[in-house]
């Protein structure tokens, strides 16, 4: 103990997750820190620490009739011993990385706080201490559901995420990082002792039983550590939870709003017009009823008679589809929205397309750029380089609405990172790209899973810049619609915007001809029952299939080349020795060939070999500069004949360079047939010079011979001496 430590100044309590095999276990521990939020919780696992605190009002603001849920994921820098990058060297918003894990926690917790709880709640997520093999994202909702058990805060849980991942054949639940590049699948999967809430991830064309028997796998390891935390909760004593009155009630009105709105609302639902005009007929049967309540009602009346209209919608439009198998547009549960795409609409830019499902369009748009390019990642955790990127915009103007643009949130985040893992798992592989690529999803018109256009405008973009996917991905978005009474369930292939809201569930897929390559999938509800989620799957399937079938008959192979005003990148690979050669001092050599030659140069060491990408947006810059490339890094070949550039003039010969870098010695000996006693009028500095490479001998010195390229003069016979006379 420290000596400064005072041991009575807390009551920890802890309890231990043993996950098997070599894996390290998880301790969750209460009552050391951040005593003073509602609950406060610390995870350890190995070297990793993350401390989870959760702290809700005690009341709810007026006219609130929602959660008003926040949940923040941070990492600290100097968990894993770095300090920020940036002008300022401190930790700043959150990172694209941190946000898309404060989501998975927000998806998996939101579902289990009771309905009529609207007090605002806050969750934060920090990492502490960082191991560079465990990965903290699957241990997030863990942490931060521990957090709520352990408070007074009303939460119908606990829950947990994990990591499931298809390693070498095998489901292993949390892998190390190290692990993962060999996965075939990798999920992460949030649940409750009884029910999946949420399921993120990617694989490579996966079947659909192949997807459940890994959520099953997950579900399995769930429930172990929602039992630690109830230990820990009891362990603390924190069973009873705060009460609430966070909705006020007036069934008279609520009676009479149902009685007077209904079948109206009803009418409107089966009657399969557009979003508009749906949105505005129902408007106006509210704004009816409201007028007979009269100009003088109090707010909280207002704010009920609002509330329940909202019911009567609810109610009507998962009416009609339970009991008569109709949609708000007028589909079956199965079809899927009219659907036409075009390719090559931007003529200016590498590749582009527009996708258009009903109401949904995506105008999408690829760029071809060089190593350069790459989306430097500066995290805490993870930090590298990314060579594929992927952004989602969604502007006010696709639904109709006025919105100041304040930049991508945290939606447009999650939407653009799922349509960048169903596309990155058919990119073909680095060594067959050598191109950084930037697909952009401009939303044109939103009125159902704009996310699942994005991936169809994106494969289509990048067939029509000629990048050779794997194969042609597409995706569907499926909800669900149930009756607890009753038992009935609908499952809903592409779902409309009010569908999505009004639904129990959005469950997106997608995939290939052969598989599934990504999903994600959030649950309302208690509940769904594995033979539900399996039809949910094949039906997903059945739809997908049909798009793609829609998106081949605009463009079903990459093109054969590249746009004319696409850039071009050569790739060479030299010996590491050459490398300082091709940069020069100071950089000199690399950026003088760039400015010549019109090109962008970059070179690194892989595998002890220097790779040489060259970037230029047309042909005779490239050739240029692999030509003067090729000749720095050119070995001398024994046997070879140079025209060489004489350097300096010694008593004993001359230096010739034969390459860029390379001189060798032309011998006095060696520079005609005849005995040269002098240098003195024979060479000079500048003069141009045939030689041929002798010899490299062990040092490496280069040995030249100008004479053996000359005609050899004839030998002159001595005269005969007269023999001697006696």
């Amino acid at each position: 103990m420290h000596p400064n430590e005072n041991k009575m100044s807390y009551n920890e309590k802890k309890v231990t997750i043993e996950l098997g095999g070599s894996l390290a276990p998880i301790e969750l521990s209460t009552g050391k820190l951040a005593k003073q939020a509602d609950g406060s919780v610390v995870l350890k696992q190995g070297d990793t620490m993350l401390l989870a605190t959760v702290v809700s009002a005690k009341e709810a603001k007026p006219g609130v009739d929602f959660l008003p849920l926040s949940v923040d994921y941070q990492e600290k820098y100097a968990a894993a011993g770095r300090i920020p990058g940036g002008f300022l060297r401190r930790e700043a918003r959150l990172s694209d990385y941190e946000v898309l894990i404060s989501r998975l926690v927000d998806r998996a917790l939101r579902p289990l706080f009771p309905e009529t709880y609207h007090a605002d709640t806050q969750v934060m997520i920090s990492l502490i201490s960082a191991d560079k093999d465990i990965m903290p994202d699957a241990l997030a909702g863990l942490a931060a559901s521990a957090a709520l058990a352990v408070s007074d805060i009303p939460f119908n849980g606990p829950i947990s995420e994990v990591r499931v991942a298809k390693i070498d054949g095998q489901l292993v639940i949390n892998p190390r990082m190290s692990e993962l590049a060999n996965a075939t699948l990798e999920y992460i999967v949030a649940g409750s002792a009884q029910d999946i809430v949420m399921v993120e991830g990617e694989s490579k064309e996966i079947s659909e039983a192949e997807m459940v028997e890994a959520i099953a796998f997950a579900h399995d390891a769930i429930k172990k550590q929602v039992a630690a935390q109830v230990e820990l909760a009891n362990l603390v004593g924190s069973n009873v939870k705060r009460e609430f009155n966070h909705e006020p009630s007036n069934l008279e009105l609520r009676e009479a709003i149902f009685a007077a709105t209904y079948d109206k609302v009803y009418a409107v639902a089966k009657s399969g017009s557009t979003k508009h005009e749906r949105t505005e007929k129902f408007a106006a049967i509210g704004e009816e009823f409201f007028v007979t309540l009269g100009e003088e009602i109090d707010e909280e009346t207002a704010f009920l008679a609002k509330k329940y209209f909202h019911d009567v919608q609810y109610d009507a439009v998962r009416n009609l589809v339970l009991d008569e198998g109709i949609r708000l547009d007028g589909r079956d549960v199965r079809t899927v929205r009219q659907i036409w795409s075009e390719v090559d609409y931007l003529p200016a830019a590498h590749g582009s397309a527009v996708f258009t499902r009903g109401e949904t369009q995506s105008l999408t748009s690829v760029t071809l750029g060089a190593k350069d390019d790459e989306q430097m990642i500066d995290g805490a955790f993870i930090h590298g380089y990314n060579k594929f990127i992927l952004h989602y915009n969604f502007p006010a103007f696709s639904t109709g609405e006025v919105r100041p643009n304040r930049g991508p949130g945290r939606r447009e985040v999650g939407h653009g990172n799922l349509a960048m893992r169903s596309l990155k798992q058919v990119l073909p592989a680095d060594g067959e790209n050598p191109y950084t690529i930037r697909v952009v999803s401009d939303i044109l018109e939103s009125n159902g899973s704009s996310s699942m256009a994005t991936v169809c405008a994106g494969t289509l973009a990048l067939l029509d810049a000629g990048v050779k996917l794997k194969a042609p991905v597409s995706g569907i978005a499926m909800g669900l619609i149930t009756d607890e009474k009753t038992g009935k369930y609908a499952i809903l292939s592409d779902i409309l915007g009010d569908e999505d809201h009004l639904g129990d569930m959005d469950f997106k897929v997608t995939g290939t001809e052969n598989g599934i390559v990504a999903c994600q999938m959030d649950l309302k509800i208690n509940g769904l029952k594995w033979e539900v989620l399996t039809q949910a799957l094949d039906q997903a399937k059945e739809a997908r299939l049909h798009i793609l079938n829609e998106m081949k008959k605009t463009i079903s192979a990459p093109r054969e080349d590249y746009k004319p005003h696409a850039p071009r990148i050569v790739s060479l690979t030299i010996d590491k020795e050459f490398i300082g050669a091709v940069i020069g001092p100071g950089g000199k050599i690399i950026q003088e060939m760039q400015r010549e030659t019109g090109s962008t140069i970059s070179i690194e060491e892989v595998d002890n070999k220097g790779v040489v990408q060259i970037f230029a947006d047309n042909k005779e810059s490239i050739d240029a500069a692999v030509s003067r490339i090729k000749a720095i890094a050119a070995k001398p070949e024994v046997g070879e004949i140079y025209e060489g550039k004489v350097k300096s003039i010694m008593p004993f010969g001359a230096f010739v360079e034969i390459m860029p870098g390379k001189d060798g010695l032309l011998h006095i000996s060696e520079i005609e047939w005849r005995r040269l006693e002098t240098m003195d009028g024979v060479l000079k500095e500048g003069d141009m010079v045939t030689v041929k490479l002798l010899e490299v001998d062990k040092q490496g010195k280069l040995k030249l011979s100008r004479k053996v390229l000359l005609p050899r003069p004839p030998r002159e016979d001595k005269p005969k001496q007269d023999a001697p006379q006696g």
